[in-house]
């Protein structure tokens, strides 16, 4: 056949396709709001369609005899059937398989879980499925944390409510003593009110903090200093407390490796978990405090001879309003300080963690090292 010819035929076929083409973009377009069987019928008739309009436009091009033109249109027509059917049947499974992801997804909206649906399915209604119950189980994680974060907020709010009443309730009593001039000795009484002021302000000023934790507002204004530095300037303001007590406070090793935090904040922290391992730790007990070098991190540690926490409060430690089986009255305070050490350490890109020793526990505040260091 000459390419004169073959390209004439190949002109013709592809004017009678396009027109079918066409038309079948615009049915589409009509009714592309319409069910996904709809929509895959409509892609097979306009391909079959297309083919047809190719296929005769070049038969009635060629002059085809009767005979030939009905064999070819015959056998057109029951490729366009099959292919009819067959699209009629594979939109019909996708649609069952969406419906049924559709009913498992509105799960959500009832108790929160989705169950991906058995049998199989397209690869993308599979991948849909992975990720609703991706999504499903972060949910589920998140509507947990909320719950324990309700319940410790709850638990605070009832523990400050009573750590609250209990110096109000004295400094009325001391102060109506005073005032109805039946104090004993009075300047007694207004040592004991000035120390129980100092109390309240400083629950007042650890909710305040933690408040700002938690709105994500506290300001840090980090410079490089020295591990040894930070330890050594905790230890001095604790070791009142702890000769107080009667605890021996000790540095284990402690590491001149330098770290870039907020030097005030950081300070705090190691005062917290200080005076937490003293007043837990009985008379002629020992409080160890270290600070080394890991890998690309640095790790500073405060032992202490507690006895130990319990494995199943382990992990609520650091939450809010945590004090402890056998810390519910003071001086165990009101549950903040540990929160506080996490918020704290974690606005510096760091991880507060605790761990049961031999004789007491061991926290740790894992910080990066300084760049460069």
């Amino acid at each position: 056949m000459p390419d004169r010819d073959l390209l004439l035929i190949a002109a013709y076929a592809f004017a009678g396709a396009s027109a079918a083409g066409i038309l079948g973009a615009l049915v589409l377009r009509a009714l592309r709001h319409t069910s996904l069987v709809v929509s895959l019928t409509v892609v097979a008739a306009v391909t079959v369609t297309a083919m047809l309009a190719g296929t005769l436009t070049v038969c009635k091009a060629m002059y085809l005899r009767p005979h030939d033109f009905s064999v070819v249109t015959t056998v057109v027509a029951m490729a366009a059937v099959v292919s009819l059917a067959t699209a009629l049947v594979l939109g019909r499974w996708v649609v069952a398989r969406s419906r049924e992801l559709a009913l498992a997804a509105r799960s959500f909206g009832d108790d929160g879980t989705f169950a991906a649906p058995g049998g199989a399915a397209t690869a993308e209604l599979v991948q849909l499925s992975r990720e609703l119950a991706a999504t499903s189980a972060k949910l589920t994680a998140s509507r947990e944390r909320e719950a324990a974060l309700e319940a410790s907020r709850r638990e605070l709010v009832a523990w400050m409510s009573h750590d609250l009443r209990t110096p109000l309730a004295g400094l009325r009593a001391m102060s109506e003593a005073l005032e109805d001039g039946v104090a004993p000795d009075p300047p007694r009484y207004l040592r004991q009110i000035r120390t129980e002021v100092d109390r309240l302000d400083t629950m007042v000023g650890d909710l305040f903090d933690l408040s700002r934790i938690h709105a994500g507002t506290l300001a840090l204004t980090p410079a490089r200093v020295s591990a040894y530095d930070l330890v050594g300037e905790a230890i001095a303001g604790a070791d009142p407390l702890a000769r107080e007590l009667g605890v021996r406070l000790v540095g284990e090793r402690v590491d001149a490796v330098p770290v870039e935090v907020d030097g005030r904040e950081m300070t705090r922290v190691l005062a917290n978990l200080l005076v937490n391992a003293i007043r837990r730790t009985p008379a002629d007990g020992t409080v160890a405090v270290a600070a080394e070098r890991r890998a690309d991190r640095v790790v500073l540690s405060v032992t202490d001879g507690c006895g130990g926490i319990p494995e199943d409060e382990l992990p609520r430690v650091f939450d809010t309003g945590w004090r402890g089986s056998a810390a519910r009255t003071p001086p165990a305070g009101a549950g903040l300080g540990l929160a506080i050490v996490r918020g704290i350490v974690d606005a510096h890109a760091g991880r507060a963690e605790v761990r049961n020793v031999r004789g007491g526990c061991r926290f740790e505040v894992v910080l990066p090292a300084a760049p460069g260091a």
